[in-house]
C-alpha cells in the first residue's frame, strides 16, 4: 500500500500552496504564529472556526517539532495512504477476492485527481486540506456500517465532522440510507435521513445581498443549471452504471456490493432533487452554499471501486499484460493532465526543494524579506494569470492582502456576512490591468497597503527590491 501511495504521488503530483490551500493553510499558520495576517483574517478564519483541521495540523507541528512544509507533506501522504487502505478494506467487504481488492484500490490510485462532474472537486486534491481527511474517514465509516459495527462508524463520522462538517454530512446521509434500506422496505422512507443530513446547515437560509450575488458568479459549480453538458453527463451516468452493477452483484451473490450500489442510487437521487430545488427559483440562491451535489464525491469513490473490482475480477484476472494495458494509459493520461494544470511548477514540490515557478519565487522572497505586518495589493484575478498556476499568495507568503476574486469570493459564498466587505475591496481593485501609481496610492490611503505585486513590465515607477521575468515586488510609497 505504501508503494501504491508513492505511485499515486508520482502520477498526480503535490502542490502544497495551490487552489484551496489559500483558504485552509493560513488558519494553521495563524495558530502557529498569531502575529501573522493582521488584516483580512475573516476570509480564512470563517472556515477555520468550523473545523479542528488547523488545530490538528498545528499540534502535529508542535509535538513532532517538524517544519511546517514537511509536516503538511507527511499529512498529505498519510491521507492518500489511508484512503487507499479504506478502499482496500471496502474491496474485501464487497468482493472478498484479493484480485478484486487490488483492482478497486489501483483504479482509485490511478484516478485520484479525476474531476467529480461539475462540482469543482477532485477525488483527492494535490495538496493537503480537510476534504482529503474527511474522504478516508467517510469510506471507513461506510465500511463499518456494512459490517454493522455502528459504534466504530460513529467514531469515523465524528472525525470527519471535526475536520470538514459539510463533507461529513454526506457520509452521514450515505450511512443512514444503508441502515434504512436494511431496516425497512418502505421506499418512501429511504430519502428522509438524507434530507435530514443538510438540516444542521439550516441557518444558511438567510436571503442573499447584491454583493453576495456578485460573489456567487465566480462559483457557478454551485448552480446545477449552469453546468456544461459533459458535467451533466458526470451527474447522470453514475445512475445506470450503479443500477447495472447492483444487478450484477445480486446475480453473483455479492450482497454488500449490491447494498452499496442501490444505496448510492437513492443517495444521488435525493441530492439531485435538492440541487434542482435550489437551482430553479432565484430566491433560493443563498441555499446554493449547501452544495448538495458535492455528495457526488463519495458516490464517485464507491462507483469507481465497484468498477475497478469488477474489471480486475472478471477481465484482468491474473494476466499482467491486461493490467498494464488498462492502467498504463490511465496513469499517463492523468500525469499529462496534471502537467497541463501546473505547467510552470515542479510536478512534485518537495518540501526541501526551491520553487521552480517564478511567482512562487516571488512569494517566497516576500515571506523572507517583507515585514510581518505588510499588507499587499495584488491583481484580484492573479490566480488566472498564465504561469501563476493557481498558487495561493496568502498561504505561501504569510502576508495579508486585499480580497481576491477566486478564493475570497468562495469564503463569501459560504459566509454571506462577509459579502459587503469583500465587494468593497474587490471593487476598489477593479480594472487592475490599467492601474496607475495614483490608484495604488489610493489603496494605500484607504486600506493601509504598503506593498504590491506587479507584472514585471509594469512597475509604475515604484521601488521594487525584487524582480524576476514574471513579477516585481514593489513598495507603495508616495
Amino acid at each position: 500500500m505504501l508503494l501504491l501511495t508513492l505511485a499515486a504521488l508520482a502520477i498526480h503530483g503535490y502542490h502544497p500552496y495551490a487552489e484551496d490551500a489559500e483558504i485552509y493553510l493560513p488558519g494553521v499558520k495563524k495558530l502557529l504564529n498569531p502575529a501573522l495576517y493582521p488584516a483580512g483574517t475573516e476570509f480564512f478564519q470563517s472556515h477555520a472556526s468550523l473545523t479542528l483541521f488547523p488545530n490538528l495540523i498545528t499540534a502535529s507541528v508542535r509535538i513532532g517539532h517538524i517544519p511546517f512544509d514537511y509536516s503538511i507533506f507527511i499529512w498529505y501522504l498519510a491521507s492518500i495512504f489511508l484512503l487507499l487502505l479504506a478502499c482496500w478494506e471496502f474491496g474485501g467487504i464487497c468482493f472478498g477476492s484479493t484480485r478484486a481488492r487490488w483492482g478497486a484500490v489501483a483504479l482509485i490510485a490511478s484516478l485520484l485527481t479525476l474531476p467529480v462532474a461539475g462540482t469543482a472537486l477532485y477525488l483527492m486534491d494535490q495538496y493537503l486540506n480537510p476534504r482529503n481527511l474527511a474522504a478516508f474517514a467517510a469510506v471507513f465509516a461506510v465500511n463499518r456500517v456494512l459490517q454493522k459495527k455502528f459504534a466504530r462508524a460513529v467514531l469515523w463520522i465524528i472525525f470527519a465532522a471535526a475536520v470538514h462538517p459539510l463533507m461529513a454530512s454526506f457520509a452521514i446521509a450515505f450511512c443512514a440510507v444503508l441502515v434504512l434500506m436494511d431496516a425497512f422496505h418502505d421506499k418512501v422512507r429511504k430519502p428522509a435521513i438524507a434530507v435530514a443530513a443538510v438540516l444542521p446547515f439550516a441557518n444558511f437560509f438567510a436571503p442573499p445581498s447584491p454583493a453576495y450575488h456578485q460573489a456567487m458568479q465566480f462559483h457557478i459549480s454551485h448552480f446545477l443549471l449552469q453546468w456544461q453538458w459533459y458535467e451533466w453527463l458526470g451527474l447522470i451516468a453514475p445512475l445506470p452504471i450503479l443500477i447495472w452493477f447492483g444487478r450484477v452483484a445480486r446475480s453473483r451473490n455479492l450482497k454488500n456490493l449490491e447494498r452499496v450500489c442501490y444505496a448510492a442510487v437513492v443517495y444521488e437521487l435525493v441530492y439531485f432533487v435538492v440541487a434542482l430545488i435550489i437551482a430553479i427559483p432565484e430566491r433560493f440562491e443563498a441555499l446554493a452554499r449547501l452544495q448538495p451535489l458535492r455528495s457526488l464525491h463519495l458516490l464517485y469513490l464507491f462507483m469507481l471501486m465497484a468498477i475497478g473490482g469488477f474489471i480486475a475480477e472478471y477481465f484482468l484476472q491474473g494476466r499482467v499484460w491486461r493490467w498494464l494495458v488498462l492502467f498504463a494509459p490511465i496513469c499517463v493520461g492523468m500525469f499529462v493532465a496534471q502537467r497541463e494544470l501546473f505547467p510552470s511548477t515542479a510536478h512534485i514540490e518537495w518540501p526541501w526543494a526551491a520553487p521552480e515557478n517564478q511567482w512562487e519565487e516571488a512569494f517566497l522572497w516576500i515571506r523572507q524579506n517583507t515585514p510581518i505586518n505588510a499588507r499587499f495589493a495584488i491583481d484580484p484575478f492573479y490566480m488566472e494569470v498564465p504561469r501563476e498556476d493557481r498558487i495561493g499568495f496568502r498561504a505561501m507568503t504569510e502576508r495579508s492582502r486585499l480580497a481576491d476574486a477566486n478564493k475570497d469570493s468562495g469564503a463569501v459564498a459560504m459566509f454571506p456576512p462577509l459579502a459587503e466587505e469583500w465587494w468593497e475591496q474587490f471593487q476598489a481593485q477593479k480594472d487592475w490591468q490599467h492601474f496607475t501609481k495614483a490608484d495604488l496610492l489610493r489603496l494605500r490611503e484607504k486600506y493601509g497597503v504598503s506593498w504590491t505585486l506587479l507584472q514585471e513590465s509594469e512597475t509604475l515607477g515604484f521601488s521594487c527590491p525584487y524582480e524576476n521575468s514574471a513579477v516585481a515586488v514593489c513598495q507603495i510609497v508616495p
